[in-house]
């Protein structure tokens, strides 16, 4: 099982960067503005070989390009207030993960919106409650209450069951995909830079490619027609991040503060 997902978060007007999601200089590395997502939007929709969401994708897909999902993080406000509108101008429905602590609150989407992107053919999931920093180092009790918990919110809201979830921060282990499906998650999209879809406890992981405020749109492409060569070099990044981040543990996630603060 195959599938070609990219990973963005919140699209802002130029400068905003606190209008949507999480606020300060470290989450903004991580929005696009505007112009630069429909950039993206326009490259993306003419390489994508076959465009789709997560419910179609089958333990045996049919041959030719995979299904390319576009996912969305934190459930900032802009999901509902911008990119909804441009993914379905082009002809695209979106996968909006949603931190449900922060629902209602300012730079987030409302409970309200959350059900009409749902109605308009949008994939909702979940993000977890809180957004931890380093969800894999999170007690199994911690585990269990932030994905039993988002899910309970979300079906309440939708009036039917969150099948569907991402790791926050890219901090995947098994542990946690073993307590997502414990939650009934069915489809846990992570941070790993990989087509390839492994299964865990009857959850199907799916790896996406992560896309920053300075990817240029061409890069966007080739990642949606599959090229090997920018894949490869968003793999060489994440491991080599990875390895950072398991040596250094809680120094790197003050270092980066650091840096961006």
């Amino acid at each position: 099982m195959r599938a070609l997902s990219l990973l963005y978060h919140d699209v802002v007007e130029p400068g905003d960067w606190d209008a949507s999601g999480f606020p300060g200089s470290a989450a903004a590395t991580y929005k696009l503005e505007r112009r630069a997502f429909e950039r993206h939007l326009a490259a993306v929709s003419a390489a994508a070989g076959r465009r789709g969401t997560v419910q179609q994708l089958a333990a045996a897909p049919p041959p030719g390009p995979p299904l390319v999902f576009l996912t969305f993080d934190d459930g900032g406000a802009s999901a509902y207030g911008c990119i909804a509108d441009l993914l379905e101008g082009a002809g695209w429905r979106g996968h909006f993960f949603i931190t449900t602590d922060y629902l209602d609150a300012p730079g987030f989407v409302t409970r309200r919106q959350v059900r009409d992107l749902a109605a308009r053919g949008h994939v909702i999931g979940s993000h977890s409650c809180s957004h931890p920093s380093r969800m894999s180092r999170c007690r199994p009790e911690h585990l269990r209450e932030e994905w039993t918990r988002s899910t309970s919110v979300l079906a309440d809201l939708l009036g039917e069951p969150v099948r569907v979830g991402s790791v926050p921060n890219g901090a995947f282990s098994r542990r946690v995909a073993v307590t997502a499906a414990a939650a009934g998650i069915r489809r846990l999209f992570t941070s790993e830079p990989t087509m390839r879809c492994d299964t865990v406890d009857g959850c199907v992981v799916i790896g996406r490619f992560l896309l920053r405020s300075n990817t240029p749109a061409e890069v966007a492409a080739a990642l949606a027609s599959g090229k090997l060569g920018v894949r490869l070099r968003q793999l060489w990044f994440w491991n080599l991040k990875k390895v950072a981040k398991a040596v250094a543990g809680d120094a790197y996630l003050a270092l980066r503060r650091t840096v961006y603060d």
